[in-house]
């Protein structure tokens, strides 16, 4: 696949799912359970072993996905996940070296931000789709809001405290591209390699924006 704006990351659907992957052999069946219920964009954060194993798998044999890295903290994180697949990165926050390595791999990258300051620092350096993390403890849909006025070139993907009960309202702002969180993988359905309900859960996530 090629690589995509980093506008479309945003735009690909409602949430993004934000995979932790403790068994390789989990992330093809995972993948292609969450691209049958309508969210092709997965993050596969950099918190375990098998997470670059699992990128490289998703890659490979699940054409329909668009495979991320999440978690992604230091230049080396950067090359390490393009090496195995990442169409796109995701950081939680950002520094200037990270900054740098991530504009220089050749695909789109979603840096973290939960201040204004780094919000307008991004938006010097031209950047302006970011991720807001973590989003519910740094003042979730008011906070949001009320960056759209001064800021209104900013556009967001809220990650952490993200429910299907509160995902909406983040949806509903114009600043809102789309959501990351993982209710849509319950540690009991992946232990039990229940991909079913895997399924239906992402299919519920996917409409959550009407």
């Amino acid at each position: 696949m090629a690589p995509i704006a980093s506008a479309s990351v945003l735009d690909l659907a409602p949430v993004v799912p934000v995979v932790v992957v403790e068994d390789a052999a989990d992330a093809v069946p995972l993948a292609r359970a969450l691209v049958a219920g309508g969210l092709p964009a997965i993050e596969v954060t950099l918190r375990t072993p098998a997470a670059l194993d699992a990128i490289r798998a998703i890659a490979a044999e699940v054409p329909d996905a668009v495979v991320g890295a999440g978690t992604v903290i230091s230049p080396q994180n950067v090359a390490d996940a393009v090496a195995a697949g990442s169409k796109f990165l995701v950081s939680p926050g950002w520094t200037d070296a990270l900054l740098a390595a991530m504009q220089e791999s050749g695909v789109p990258f979603l840096p973290g931000v939960s201040t204004t300051s780094e919000v307008v620092a991004l938006l010097e350096r031209g950047v302006s789709e970011m991720k807001f993390f973590p989003a519910e403890a740094a003042g979730g849909t008011p906070y949001l809001k009320s960056l759209a006025g001064p800021l209104p070139q900013a556009r967001f993907c809220p990650t952490g405290g993200v429910s299907p009960a509160n995902a909406p309202g983040y949806l509903a702002l114009k600043n809102v591209g789309c959501v990351g969180g993982s209710w849509m993988l319950p540690a009991d359905a992946v232990a039990a390699k229940d991909w079913g309900r895997v399924e239906q859960l992402a299919r519920e996530a996917s409409a959550l924006r009407g």
